[in-house]
């Protein structure tokens, strides 16, 4: 073991992209909670560590749907990989309409996403769950227990400067797998880590885009309700149907959402949460109410303030899915708050579904 932290290395991790490192970071993960707790270290490495075994489906007859797993208890366990994420490559797929554009046609092979982050990336074909109401396949999760509405079995848990990335297939372009299911936690801390797809969200040359996603996939789902506390700071999603699904007590700084149907999906929030700022690009919706019990969590009160927001609409830009549609959805009139936006180019409109009782202003006015 190093120094300060345990090393997923010293437990046979090979970091190298191709080597299946499931079993390794599982047994680090597992002596870290035999311990009490500890920070599991991720060396940064340029092919990442690559997860490749299916997902367990039950853990002693709870439901858990994860190819990684927290244990049950009350250990304190954090991942850390070695440096701060680079948030996300630039995924809006570029056409040369015209000499003038001095754009490049976009293209898989000819411009793969970046390899400056320490990754941990799934290659494992997800069965498709077109069934919102039911628990989403992801990357590492918490088995589901009994204590609290939020059924949790682990009391806290931390990730720091990691990029989880989940499959997206070219002949479906859309993914079947969620990154991180953390709604079985009571605490949840994240910082300087993005969940993101593996591929670009298309090519133009192939005519390829990323599509509606029938799977109810989400890069980060937060604690259920009766939680302690959710701490994010330096978050970055892309590419999922919702990018960030949360409930109550979250305290957030910067979050960046990108390309997600639903980039910030509220499903109960009896107690306040805060959200310092998003900059949020080409998403259909940016804030959302759940209109289902999403992955199992029950609909509530969503009292959530918001400092501001600075959006691009991706009007007129492929893949047409990401085009804006509205700021914010609450069909059920279920938010209370307040938000500020900002919009630096282009026509100044924040489209809104919502009551009088969440209050909208753009940034600048009176």
């Amino acid at each position: 073991m190093s120094s300060f932290g345990i090393n997923v290395f010293d437990f046979g991790a090979k970091g190298d992209g191709i080597a299946d490192d499931t079993a390794a970071i599982q047994s680090a993960i597992n002596y870290a909670a035999e311990r009490g707790g500890g920070k599991i270290l991720f060396p940064y490495t340029k092919g990442g560590y690559r997860i490749a075994s299916p997902a367990i489906e039950e853990y002693n007859g709870k439901p858990l749907r994860a190819q990684l797993m927290i244990p049950p208890g009350d250990a304190n366990i954090m991942l850390e990989g070695e440096m701060p994420c680079k948030m996300l490559n630039a995924y809006i797929v570029r056409k040369l309409d015209s000499v003038k554009d001095n754009f490049e046609p976009t293209r898989f092979a000819e411009k793969p996403l970046g390899s400056n982050n320490t990754r941990i990336f799934s290659d494992w074909d997800a069965p498709e769950e077109h069934d919102g109401t039911a628990r989403p396949y992801s990357i590492i999760a918490a088995p589901e227990g009994t204590s609290c509405k939020g059924k949790f079995s682990v009391s806290q848990f931390s990730i720091a400067n990691l990029d989880f990335r989940v499959p997206m297939r070219r002949d479906r372009m859309y993914p079947t797998q969620s990154a991180v299911n953390l709604q079985n936690v009571s605490r949840v801390h994240v910082s300087d880590s993005q969940f993101a797809l593996s591929e670009n969200v298309g090519e133009t040359v192939l005519g390829k885009e990323l599509l509606h996603n029938p799977c109810h996939t989400a890069g980060l789902i937060l604690s259920g309700d009766q939680n302690d506390n959710n701490v994010l700071r330096n978050v970055a999603v892309q590419g999922f149907r919702y990018g960030i699904v949360s409930g109550e007590h979250v305290v957030a700084d910067y979050l960046y959402i990108h390309n997600c149907e639903e980039g910030i999906t509220f499903h109960d929030c009896s107690h306040l949460s805060v959200i310092n700022h998003i900059v949020a690009q080409h998403n259909t919706v940016i804030i959302s109410t759940a209109d289902i019990d999403i992955f199992g969590m029950p609909k509530g009160p969503c009292n959530v303030e918001f400092g501001t927001v600075n959006f691009e609409c991706g009007t007129g830009l492929s893949p047409e899915v990401s085009q804006l549609q509205y700021g914010i959805r609450d069909t059920e009139g279920r938010l209370r708050g307040s938000l500020v936006w900002h919009k630096p180019w282009g026509k100044k409109e924040f489209p809104v579904l919502c009551t009088e009782k969440f209050a909208v202003k753009r940034f600048g006015s009176i």
